[in-house]
């Protein structure tokens, strides 16, 4: 009788077990940046437009994007210097659409970014990249 137990305890946790491999981790996963144009760390030329690409649709109301200029030519020690832009998830839910004000000088700049999706946790980031 004992050892009938404890194969039915056995059994039941093996299916347990199965049964949460069989469940998708992505359900539980936070978002993430997967892309962007201009693409980290890139140097291109002037552009007044920033698109950021997240694993998961986000959450329009919670999700937003800064730009700030960390730097200019001829500048040793350029303080941060937010710029004006409009930050706002694109047509198809993943993306972080950053428009500048005009077209960007040439500088170093960073999007700190903060996405939230369906699983609720605010999640922040910064993307860097450069204007020649």
């Amino acid at each position: 009788m004992i050892a009938t137990s404890r194969r039915l305890e056995l059994k039941l946790l093996l299916s347990v077990a199965a049964a949460a491999l069989l469940f998708p981790v992505a359900a539980m996963a936070h978002p993430s940046l997967v892309g962007a144009n201009p693409a980290a760390n890139a140097s291109v030329p002037r552009t007044a437009t920033i698109t950021l690409s997240f694993s998961e649709t986000l959450m329009p109301k919670l999700s937003g994007a800064r730009l700030i200029m960390t730097g200019m030519p001829g500048m040793k020690n350029h303080p941060d210097m937010p710029m004006k832009a409009a930050a706002s998830v694109g047509p198809d839910g993943k993306t972080i659409v950053v428009k500048a004000a005009s077209p960007l000088p040439a500088g170093s700049y960073r999007v700190d970014w903060h996405v939230v999706s369906s699983d609720t946790h605010r999640i922040t980031g910064s993307h860097a990249f450069s204007v020649r």
